[in-house]
């Protein structure tokens, strides 16, 4: 994107120096907020260097290393590699075919409220619970980084961490409810408290951060994960996984119906639900359903967790038109 030269300042021509560029996930991001800020270190400075190659400018570029703060602006410093061109994840190869029509033959041709009475009695059939210390050893498959065995990719941070991380502690890993437990007062019983649909793991800190609150466009950048936002009442994650968390979300909304002693789960258009089964905002999750579809990490999980673990799937992830359907 450019020279980064201050905490919301960064040059796009006329560069002066090689120590820093700003990444961002689009080549047209105009807003520095939404931008990660790379110290050059001495031994890439000649390949990456904005000074050495303004033709750069605009083209990907995949950095790995520690995000820690730069020039008081999220960021990365102390590049462990820095390699032209985007980064790539292969998928996992799934456990088992993905079931053929058949899975979802009772909600073919409906819509509405129909439609959402139709999935929640596919997805509620022959589910298998499971409970909330097993959640540990699940998310080690259905999270496995594609590119590393040994390690989870972490939901809102994007980083990979050592599945051998997990507990409580700062530079841990643990299990974040995306639908919080608190809206609906669920807890950690088996049901929705630890539905591998909607769990996910991040970094201890982070999900501190996140906390409860609902969903929603804006607010202060997120230092310790970077394309994240909050303010009081909200959390906007980075890009990259906004559709599934709007699918993760849409699936609790129709799976928990308050029909199996567990609360009615409903997604509207507010924040700052407090502890009522409700989470919003509906027009931000539909919007991010339709600007991140399913790729290849997220449909490889549903797999997973259908074939070796609940054997119940989220039709938004195989069905992601579905949601305008039931939810606008």
């Amino acid at each position: 994107m450019g020279e980064p030269t201050a905490t919301s300042t960064v040059r796009t021509s006329g560069f002066t120096g090689d120590t820093a560029i700003a990444l961002a996930d689009s080549s047209g991001e105009t807003a520095t907020a939404r931008m990660l800020y790379v110290q050059v270190t001495s031994s890439y400075r000649s390949s990456f260097g904005l000074r050495t190659n303004p033709g750069l400018l605009g083209d990907p570029i995949t950095v790995t290393g520690t995000l820690t703060a730069y020039f008081s602006h999220p960021g990365l410093k102390s590049p462990t590699a820095m390699t032209a061109g985007g980064g790539t994840t292969p998928p996992t190869t799934p456990t088992t075919p993905p079931p053929t029509g058949s899975y979802y033959a009772a909600a073919e041709g409906k819509s509405g409220e129909q439609l959402k009475t139709a999935l929640h009695t596919i997805i509620s059939r022959g589910v298998t619970t499971l409970s909330y210390d097993a959640v540990w050893n699940a998310l080690k498959a259905t999270d496995q980084d594609p590119a590393n065995a040994n390690n989870v990719i972490l939901l809102y941070s994007g980083t990979s961490r050592a599945k051998s991380l997990n507990g409580g502690n700062s530079g841990n890993w643990n299990r974040e409810h995306v639908w919080a437990k608190s809206h609906g007062d669920f807890g950690t019983a088996a049901g929705p408290g630890t539905d591998l649909h909607h769990l996910r793991p991040e970094d201890v800190g982070v999900n501190s951060l996140r906390d409860n609150k609902d969903f929603d466009n804006g607010g202060s950048a997120v230092a310790s994960a970077p394309g994240n936002f909050t303010d009081g009442d909200s959390w906007e994650p980075r890009n990259a996984v906004k559709g599934d968390v709007a699918r993760m979300i849409f699936y609790m909304a129709v799976r928990y119906e308050g029909g199996d002693s567990w609360p009615d789960l409903e997604v509207d258009n507010a924040t700052g639900s407090g502890t009522a089964p409700r989470i919003g905002r509906v027009s931000a999750l539909l919007q991010w359903n339709a600007q991140d579809p399913p790729d290849a990490f997220e449909r490889n999980r549903n797999q997973i967790i259908y074939a070796s673990y609940q054997h119940n799937r989220n039709p938004f992830i195989d069905h992601p038109e579905w949601a305008s359907s039931i939810f606008s």
